[in-house]
């Protein structure tokens, strides 16, 4: 057998899994990790070819490369299934006002927030915006992301929310990352337009003509107190799905908005939020085929509630985790990070965090055959973290920079 890579004497490789195991994991599934100790993993044409422990390395092997992981750990890529990584510019002027006690609705009606962004996005050309956001791709990818969704929803405008997902297909082909898109026309209410204009827009202009260039595999809402309502919400996920888009919502972020029931109505492959849920929000996703999403670092970031894991875990549902990557309420796309805010702030086991941010964000973007655990077959996206005593050690030792080495389809890229 010839491997292309082959990484030996590995501690503990984490996320071992037999293709065709059911996924999402969901409710008690949620704590198992397999990891298998001193061990191997062999890569081929870009993919996962072996793995095993090192006693049963195949004979007569050669391998191209040789990685010596000994005394280090080995997990499948972090998949990040809600981002806004595509942005112009930071907002750290809103953080001083947040910090000053002012809140998201108060920024937000004084012109603040997304319509803040989308003002200064407006104003960049396609090409700035590419090399703007590809800092933020190189960053994420040195943090051990492997896979990511990008959202449009700084534009406003047809051609702007087009910009932006023109942006983040082009960040899919200039970098070794996996991206799937989202078109988020529907983020907040332009000031020169009615709501009712701006959702006509979006309906008869923006879905039709992001479908025609094939820019967007997603349609998503932002379901919120002052923003759109659920029966808004809805009309916009279904005219998306009219051109193929698939809903995945904003939902229950800041209020009970209902964001969750539209989700499960539409048939939404996830919500994401989930700072504000109560039982009858749970009682329709364990009902449907939605998976919850959960964004620590926006509650962290905004001071909010966070999302009641325990809750969703023990009523058997597939929680998510995702970075929520954006300027204004979640400025960190380290999905380290998300995973000790998962463990410290939502009471997560490890194992639990882990899964969350690989298998069921893998499913959450759809790409559980490809991504999201070490599966022989599917893409090797790795990494390889230094020296470390344990899973745990990942998010007990938040902040830390554990990552050694990052492999994306088969090729090393060395963390700097």
């Amino acid at each position: 057998m010839h491997f292309d890579l082959l990484i030996q004497n590995i501690k503990g490789l984490a996320q071992v899994r037999p293709f065709g195991t059911p996924t999402p994991l969901r409710g008690e599934t949620m704590s198992q990790l397999p990891v298998i100790t001193d061990g191997f993993v062999g890569i081929a044409e870009g993919k996962i070819a072996a793995f095993g422990k090192m006693a049963e390395l195949p004979s007569g092997y050669s391998a191209q490369k040789v990685i010596d992981a000994r005394g280090c750990f080995v997990f499948p890529s972090w998949v990040d299934s809600h981002t806004h990584l595509v942005f112009a510019a930071s907002r750290e002027e809103e953080f001083i006002l947040k910090i000053k006690g002012a809140t998201y609705e108060e920024i937000a009606l004084h012109g603040g927030g997304i319509l803040n962004s989308a003002a200064k996005l407006r104003q960049m050309s396609e090409d700035d915006l590419l090399e703007t956001s590809l800092t933020r791709a190189h960053e994420i990818i040195n943090q051990g992301t492997g896979a990511v969704e990008i959202k449009s929803g700084y534009g406003l405008t047809t051609r702007d929310e087009l910009k932006m997902l023109r942006v983040a297909r082009r960040i899919g082909k200039e970098t070794s990352l996996t991206v799937k898109t989202t078109l988020l026309g529907a983020h907040a209410v332009p000031k020169e337009k009615s709501k009712a204009d701006y959702i006509a827009e979006i309906i008869y202009e923006m879905i039709p003509a992001a479908a025609e260039e094939k820019l967007a595999d997603y349609i998503d809402v932002f379901c919120e107190q002052g923003f759109f309502t659920p029966d808004e919400t809805a009309q916009i996920a279904e005219a998306g799905k009219r051109y193929g888009l698939k809903p995945r919502l904003h939902a229950n972020q800041l209020h009970r908005s209902g964001g969750v029931q539209a989700g499960v109505k539409t048939g939404a492959i996830s919500v994401d939020h989930l700072e504000n849920v109560g039982e009858e929000e749970i009682h329709y996703l364990k009902n449907s085929a939605t998976i919850p999403t959960a964004l620590p670092g926006a509650a962290f970031f905004l001071g909010l509630s966070f999302p009641p894991a325990r809750t969703m875990i023990e009523a058997g549902l597939p929680l998510a985790i995702a970075s929520d990557y954006n300027p204004g309420s979640a400025p960190s796309g380290n999905m380290n990070l998300m995973v000790s805010l998962a463990c410290i702030k939502m009471k997560m086991t490890p194992e639990e965090a882990i899964n969350a941010a690989t298998v069921n964000t893998a499913c959450a973007l759809e790409l559980q055959h490809a991504l999201g655990s070490i599966t022989i077959g599917k893409l090797a996206n790795l990494f390889i973290t230094k020296p470390i005593p344990s899973v745990a050690f990942i998010p007990y030792a938040y902040g830390s920079s554990l990552i050694d080495t990052v492999i994306l389809k088969g090729k090393v890229i060395q963390v700097k």
